[in-house]
């Protein structure tokens, strides 16, 4: 088999040595390992594998998330190499398969080191604990006075020292210790987490020698390109393809199965052709002539459907949270301010489109993908292919971009179906009009805001109802309403002190595949909170960063169970991660010292300001704007200040407030638009996502030094930065602008 190496040869070798290494299971309860242990003495594949040393005493650290830009690979190998003591060039680090082994892998939701570091560290420190039992036992003296330094076990009080690899074999006959004689170090001792250590990927991938999931190729393997239905759920009444079979290098063409409500992850249908190249099987799929049926969904128009979401915003909806009495705050009021925001579909677009090569043999299938969920994507073809899970096997790949999309594993299924149905293996390569056209997008929102002043200008009353396709028709056909889920990510957890508060929902049918999306529900929500925010302060003829910290009001944490709300707070408990004014608070601060906001105007400067908590982070971003004679904006600066707890990799962290800053910037020019049901944009000349000379071009990033529980990273910077943008403009033109996207040139008002 000539397939593409996945691991460099080096790690390919540490693979091969590992059965007579040293193996540790990893769990947050060392005796809990003892199980995972002994399945590995007897050779079977043991549960947990994080943490191997290998027969010349270098480290391996097997890495069970998926590596998208996120450099989630370096984190994880940091944070064991760090409880080992190890010598950092004597560090490596593999892939994961998909397997429920590991827990969940679901590459998603900002998780993989709030729901991961504890664990890890645990990892790391058994195994450094059983390489001191080693020497100890070899010493004979107490384990106790034995550390382990620079990749070696040292007794201090004879001098002795001794290199983990004449320990290895020792340290892997012994006993698991028990619970309590495994503590990870204390922060004061880190050696390489909360460092800026460089990415372990980065020389590969720059250098174009490693692989993603477009690079793929097994031996025997054919290209597939897929003609999907234009309109959800449609399928094939009738397919030409002579022109197609004329076209050098074309194979074979595939109809797939049709998909039916609810979409769930299944792939879509459509008609494939099979080539021996890709230019072959793209040729080929252009000289199909399918006619496609009709349904329900084909009446869908983007401009009808905003008509309606609008509508219903504008009407009362189910009360989800209630504080006060709104009705009577807003009769009272001395001045009311209403507005209604609209956000648009969007795509996820990562730059590598969806990406599977797959082998189907003996009831065995064996899958390459750029996924953020192997273990869905497991499920999902074992399903299509009515095998048992445990015969399939899911290789994960770099992934160039992921953003919610690649959570999907729809490709896959299509890769393992085409390359059962054609006998050979069969790479499926979504191009990215596929793309585009095709995805699970990120659902379209309509929100109205209404708000009351007293003759301070304070705000007295908040009624909000947003409305939306929920994510839940995804895998329900009977979903029409914003689930809890959703309504936890930035509008129930809404942080203002306000006495009269009332937030309800209402409902709307979906038309087209929804998904994840980076920071999902939030990246609306914000918008509106955000912007409206700024209104009224303006309203009130107030600063608006002190308008804003008057919003938000005094330090606290916020039980929304007083509202009769329910909040599951991103799933963690909310004693570890309560919803913490005072950080809020402290982010506006620290961004806007860093922006200079109180000599803006003085310094002729146009900035905008929105401060947001999601996935338990709290983030602040100021957007300054410049425009020129003919409207055109540019963004020459922005700054971030997040507080995300303990902090793994602070460059990692800047890294992703700056990219998230960026994608956030994208949501605000970008729209997705459907006519007849199909989906207008089809590539990047006419899906607007952030160019060079639209990103900012500089950056500033405070990141807050906090002993806190790490939360979220790679989504908490996107929802800010639209609002912010937006406040920047209208500080600049005085033209407020409520619905996305944005345009790209505004003039003065």
């Amino acid at each position: 088999m000539s397939q593409s190496l996945l691991h460099s040869r080096r790690t390919f070798l540490k693979q091969m040595t590992t059965a007579t290494g040293l193996t540790l299971g990893v769990t947050l309860a060392p005796k809990a390992m003892a199980v995972a242990r002994a399945e590995n003495r007897t050779g079977q594949l043991t549960p947990n594998l994080f943490v191997t040393i290998d027969t010349s005493g270098d480290l391996i650290v097997t890495c069970h998330r998926s590596e998208m830009g996120q450099q989630i690979r370096t984190a994880i190998t940091q944070i064991l190499a760090d409880e080992l003591s190890a010598d950092w060039q004597r560090v490596s680090t593999v892939q994961a398969p998909g397997d429920e082994k590991y827990g969940d892998q679901n590459t998603d939701g900002s998780r993989s080191i709030r729901r991961n570091l504890e664990r890890l560290q645990m990892a790391g420190a058994t195994a450094a604990y059983q390489l001191r039992m080693a020497a100890a036992k070899g010493w004979n003296v107490p384990v106790e006075e034995c550390q382990c330094v620079n990749h070696q076990v040292v007794h201090h009080g004879s001098g002795r020292q001794a290199d983990y690899q004449t320990l290895v074999a020792v340290a892997a006959g012994l006993p698991l210790p028990e619970e309590g004689q495994v503590k990870p170090k204390a922060r004061k001792d880190w050696q390489y987490t909360g460092k800026s250590v460089r990415s372990i990927d980065m020389d590969a991938v720059v250098s174009g020698n490693t692989t993603f999931g477009q690079d793929v190729t097994l031996d025997n393997m054919l290209i597939a390109v897929i003609q999907r239905p234009p309109v959800m759920f449609t399928q094939a009444e009738s397919v030409n393809d002579s022109a197609a079979r004329k076209v050098t290098g074309v194979k074979k063409i595939i109809t797939l199965p049709a998909a039916s409500a609810p979409a769930n992850f299944k792939p879509l249908g459509g008609v494939a052709v099979l080539a021996s190249n890709t230019w072959a099987a793209m040729q080929g799929v252009q000289a199909l002539d399918v006619s496609w049926s009709t349904n329900e969904h084909s009446r869908y128009s983007s401009s009808q459907e905003k008509k309606r979401l609008i509508d219903t915003a504008r009407k009362s909806g189910e009360v989800v949270r209630k504080r006060g009495d709104v009705a009577d705050a807003l009769g009272k009021a001395s001045k009311t301010l209403e507005a209604t925001f609209y956000v648009p579909l969007l795509a996820q677009a990562p730059m590598e489109p969806p990406a599977a090569a797959a082998r189907v043999e003996n009831n065995h299938a064996e899958v390459w993908t750029s996924t953020q969920n192997p273990q869905a994507a497991r499920t999902l073809v074992a399903e299509v292919l009515g095998i048992p899970e445990k015969n399939v096997t899911i290789h994960i790949t770099l992934l160039g971009g992921g953003f919610g999309r690649k959570s999907k594993p729809d490709f896959a299924a299509e890769a393992a179906w085409l390359a059962r149905e054609a006998g050979q293996p069969v790479k499926v390569i979504w191009r990215r009009e596929d793309d585009i056209q095709h995805g699970f997008y990120h659902t379209v929102s309509a929100q109205h805001i209404k708000a009351a002043m007293d003759n301070e200008g304070n705000t007295t009353a908040w009624h909000h109802n947003t409305v939306f396709p929920t994510i839940s028709s995804t895998f329900s056909t009977e979903a029409d309403s914003p689930s809890a889920g959703e309504l936890r990510l930035g509008f129930i957890d809404n942080p203002f002190d306000i006495a009269n508060m009332q937030l309800e929902k209402g409902k709307a049918q979906n038309h087209v595949r929804i998904g994840w999306l980076r920071s999902v529900a939030n990246v609306y929500h914000a918008y509106a909170i955000h912007t409206f925010a700024d209104e009224l302060a303006v309203a009130a003829g107030q600063d608006s960063r002190d308008y804003l910290k008057k919003l938000i009001g005094k330090p606290r944490h916020i039980d929304l169970s007083e509202d009769g709300a329910e909040y599951d707070n991103y799933g963690d408990p909310i004693d570890t991660y309560p919803i913490d004014t005072g950080r809020l608070l402290s982010v506006i601060d620290t961004v806007c010292k860093a922006a200079d906001w109180d000599n803006r105007h003085a310094q002729k400067r146009f900035l905008g300001l929105a401060a947001h908590r999601s996935f338990l982070s709290y983030v602040a971003t100021i957007v300054e704007v410049e425009i020129d004679d003919d409207g055109r904006w540019s963004i020459p600066k922005t700054y971030v200040a997040i507080d995300a707890g303990t902090v793994v990799n602070p460059e990692h962290v800047k890294a992703q407030c700056e990219g998230g800053s960026i994608f956030g910037l994208s949501c605000a020019i970008g729209q997705i638009t459907a006519s007849k049901g199909q989906i207008e944009q089809t590539n990047f000349h006419n899906y607007q996502v952030a160019r060079i000379q639209q990103t900012p071009r500089q950056f500033h990033v405070d990141i807050i030094n906090t002993d806190a529980p790490p939360g979220g990273v790679g989504e908490p910077p996107t929802p800010p930065f639209a609002p912010a943008l937006a406040n920047a403009l209208f500080a600049a033109t005085g033209q407020r602008i409520r619905e996305l996207p944005l345009p790209l040139a505004i003039k003065r008002a």
